[in-house]
C-alpha cells in the first residue's frame, strides 16, 4: 500500500508528546515519517529560537533541551511565526510541505499556509481548524506518516501515551478513526 496515511495525535503539552515520541523511537517507528509541530515560547527569557549547523542545534527557551533533541530526530526543522497561530517549532516531513506552500503561495480553500501544509500531508480541510485550534492553545501535534500498517501502529503508541486525542488521516478516505 502506498504510503499516504498520517495520523494526528495532540498533545497538551511538550513533556507529553516527547514520552509519545520515545515510544515511537524504541517501536522502531521511522522517525523520517514523523513531524511534531508546537510552540513553547512561555518563559521568562527575553531569547527563544535555534540554529542548525550541520548537525549540531543550538536552543535558548524553556523547552530548548526537548527541541533539540526532536531536531536530532527528525528530518528537517524550522521555526516560523505564523499569521493567526504565532511563532511555531515544526520539525519532519511537513516542514517540506509548509515551506512549499509558501514558495508557491498555495492557500487551500481560505486556510493558512500551514493548513495548506496539513492538506498537502492528506490531512483533510475540515480537520486543519481543530489543529490549528490546537497549536493557538500552546498544544503539540506529534504526526506520523506511513502505510496503513505503521500508522495504525503509531496510533495505538500515541494512544498508550496519553494523546488528547489521535486521528488517522487518509488522503483517498478522509479520517477513518478516532479516538
Amino acid at each position: 500500500m502506498a504510503e499516504n496515511e498520517s495520523v494526528v495525535a495532540v498533545f497538551t503539552n511538550h513533556t507529553g508528546a516527547e514520552e509519545a515520541v520515545k515510544e515511537l523511537q524504541k517501536s522502531g517507528f521511522d522517525m523520517k515519517k514523523l513531524s511534531i509541530v508546537g510552540k513553547d515560547y512561555h518563559t521568562e527569557e527575553q531569547v527563544v529560537g535555534y540554529y542548525n549547523l550541520g548537525d549540531k542545534v543550538a536552543n535558548w527557551g524553556k523547552a530548548g533541551a526537548f527541541w533539540g533533541w526532536i531536531w536530532g530526530l527528525v528530518f528537517g526543522s524550522a521555526f516560523l511565526f505564523i499569521p493567526g497561530i504565532g511563532p511555531v517549532m515544526i520539525g519532519g516531513p511537513i516542514v517540506s510541505w509548509l515551506i512549499g506552500a509558501l514558495e508557491t503561495a498555495a492557500v487551500v480553500g481560505g486556510v493558512s499556509a500551514f493548513g495548506a501544509a496539513l492538506v498537502g500531508a492528506g490531512i483533510p480541510k475540515d480537520s486543519v481548524l481543530k489543529y490549528e485550534t490546537a497549536l493557538k492553545a500552546d498544544k503539540f501535534l506529534v504526526i506520523a506518516h506511513g502505510t496503513r500498517e505503521e500508522v495504525e501502529r503509531a496510533k495505538a503508541i500515541l494512544d498508550n501515551n496519553k494523546a488528547e486525542t489521535s486521528t488517522v488521516h487518509s488522503e483517498l478516505v478522509g479520517a477513518v478513526a478516532s479516538k
